[in-house]
């Protein structure tokens, strides 16, 4: 069955309630199976073992990825097997695309645990009690989806936004369960497969501790490749050893995936950044006794400036060089003036009502607000301030991901850490919790629409999968949060490490800590340099704008870099650069071809979920089972 869709010129011409008429005849399935036990319980188990990728991914670089592809190609190949084996049936499109959906919903919303939650502990020195992370996790999440059902009427049903990434999981649905899908779909989870068995291999055999308890030391590698070069002689520069710079080439290839789907651009940039800033910037800064110390958390103290900096006025820069965007944001909420009485919402009975919308936000957010003053010590005041100034920022951020699939919580996070410097001065903690507000809440309502866009593709109901989206959930916050608690264990110290990197957290805290006492507690030299990034964040990106994207350079991409260990900035550009080279060398049509451009996206998928599993439960195994 082929996907119906409307025309451009139908979108423009037809009125809401006549498109509503048309895809409940043309698309909507009826009572196929959608949201069940199995597809909940599918959804549940594969987002909870994904929130642990996001997790992973999350403490090494400060990102987020999307497990929605992934999770669809895991599900419809397992229920292969199952119906291969006699032991149940396949999935039904739409019970893939909920299952999806929760999925999806589970992977996303860890993000606080790589960011605010962390650089609040810094700054106060006292650890969230893993109860009321948890609760506070759930509260932000349901609170974005309260506010994206409201918005779903204009931006999915109305105005028929994009949404690429899901419209992509859409595509990727109906080809699996077309009649030739199924074969396509084995070979995908095949390469996910694979890809996720070498990295999980990887993993282990370079850790030492792990090995040794395996009494299979002989078989581990190196945790990095240039020590074999220091068996014959110490590269340095300034007399300082490149690997004290962070200087070295990792053995773990879960970067190298992650650069393969960013793209050779970004991954470009971000070499060249690390090439600056470890290899010319930190060794000079260091020789001047500027930067106390050669090892990551002093260098990355100073050079944080540069790049947050840059990152932060790149990204509002492109945000707001489109205001478009903004008045198509507040334009599109409000309904048109009309003079004709609405006609009966004919989707009334599968949509989710908007009674639910109006009713549990101001009861959600209440909580919010008391819970926010009694465990955080977020005054009333500024919780009440944050309800209202949260939707604002995630009906721009809707706007955002339909357009282009890219959900600016960076810049919306430095905005809210910028409107609270002025609401709550001199406080860190609630400039911090603000943006962790706004963060989460804004991409859970992002989220759940982009969810959405392929169940509205596929004619499926969009109240179960708001209810779907909610057992994500739950997954997320049961499986992520305490694996989270058992990573660092109470040491609060362990932020920021080598171990435990997490870049967004320092950003995070950087920005609250000057927001509160003032850039004059900088060095001179850090001041300069984070007026340098600021201005050049403008400058890159206003030149990528000019030239509509074909600038080779990414200002988000050489900011990363500045807060980022080097061996993180070059596997991921490593992974860019071979993804981007099979595409121009490898023949199409050849099995290469297929595997390595056409399914690029499958594998690298692989590798990250492979290797950020196994590398959690490594890391668990080391400060707790191996450290007593």
């Amino acid at each position: 069955m082929k996907l119906q869709e409307l025309t451009e010129e139908e979108v423009r011409t037809l009125t809401l309630e006549q498109k509503d008429e048309w895809w409940l005849k043309n698309v909507y399935r009826g009572d196929m199976p959608q949201l069940n036990l199995r597809s909940a319980a599918t959804g549940m188990l594969i987002g909870g073992v994904l929130s642990l990728t996001n997790l992973y991914v999350g403490i090494k670089t400060g990102w987020t990825l999307g497990v929605g592809i992934t999770s669809v190609i895991v599900s419809f190949a397992a229920f292969k097997l199952i119906s291969r084996l006699n032991l149940g049936t396949e999935m039904s499109i739409l019970e893939n695309n909920a299952m999806q959906s929760i999925a999806t919903s589970a992977g996303y919303m860890t993000m606080p645990l790589v960011s605010v939650f962390p650089a609040y502990m810094l700054i106060t020195g006292t650890v969230i009690p893993m109860e009321r992370a948890m609760v506070w996790m759930i509260l932000l999440s349901i609170l974005g989806v309260l506010y994206a059902f409201p918005l779903k009427k204009r931006f999915i049903n109305e105005e028929q936004m994009p949404f690429p990434e899901g419209y992509a999981a859409g595509v990727v649905l109906q080809n699996l369960h077309s009649d030739e899908g199924g074969k396509d779909g084995i070979f995908k989870a095949k390469i996910l497969g694979v890809g996720a068995g070498l990295s999980a291999l990887m993993e282990t055999i370079r850790n030492h501790s792990v090995m040794a308890s395996l009494k299979l030391k002989f078989l581990a590698i190196p945790e990095y490749w240039d020590e074999i070069v220091y068996r014959f002689f110490t590269p340095a520069i300034h007399g300082i050893p490149l690997k004290d710079l962070t200087v070295r080439l990792d053995t773990s290839i879960v970067m190298m995936g992650t650069g393969g789907i960013m793209g050779v651009k970004v991954g470009a940039s971000m070499v060249m950044g690390a090439l600056i800033n470890y290899c010319v910037l930190a060794p000079n800064l260091i020789h001047q006794g500027i930067i106390p110390e050669a090892n990551f958390k002093s260098i990355t103290m100073w050079g944080l400036w540069f790049g947050a900096m840059m990152m932060t006025t790149s990204s509002l820069y492109a945000f707001f060089s489109k205001p478009a965007v903004l008045v198509e944001s507040f334009r599109k909420f409000f309904p048109a003036k009309g003079g004709k009485e609405k006609k009966k919402d004919v989707l009334a009975d599968i949509e989710l009502p908007l009674w639910v919308s109006m009713a549990g936000v101001p009861v959600v957010g209440g909580i919010m607000v008391y819970l926010g003053h009694a465990w955080f010590d977020f005054g009333i005041f500024e919780g009440i301030i944050a309800i209202p100034l949260t939707f604002i920022f995630s009906l721009i951020a809707v706007t955002s991901t339909g357009l282009t699939s890219i959900t600016p919580l960076g810049a919306l996070g430095k905005l809210t850490q910028l409107t609270y410097s002025v609401i709550s001065p001199g406080s860190a903690a609630t400039n911090l919790m603000a943006a962790g507000i706004n963060s989460e809440v804004s991409s859970n309502a992002s989220n759940l629409l982009a969810d959405i866009k392929p169940g509205y593709m596929l004619g499926a109901k969009p109240r179960q999968q708001a209810l779907g989206h909610l057992l994500g959930i739950f997954a997320g916050a049961i499986v992520a949060v305490p694996v989270y608690y058992a990573i660092f264990n109470g040491n609060i110290a362990m932020f920021t490490s080598d171990q435990l990197p997490m870049p967004s957290a320092t950003v995070y805290r950087a920005v609250a800590e000057a927001l509160t006492k003032g850039l004059g507690v900088l060095h001179p030299s850090a001041r300069m340099a984070a007026l340098v990034g600021a201005i050049l964040g403008v400058v890159l990106e206003w030149i990528n704008i000019r030239m509509k994207g074909k600038f080779p350079i990414s200002p988000m991409g050489i900011g990363l870099a500045f807060v980022l260990h080097f061996s993180d900035s070059m596997a991921m550009g490593i992974g860019s650069f071979l993804v981007w080279l099979a595409a121009r060398k490898m023949k199409a049509g050849t099995k290469n071809h297929k595997i390595f451009v056409e399914n690029s996206e499958t594998l690298c998928a692989g590798i990250i979920a492979g290797g950020s599993i196994i590398g959690i439960i490594l890391i668990i195994l080391e400060t707790v089972v191996f450290a007593k």
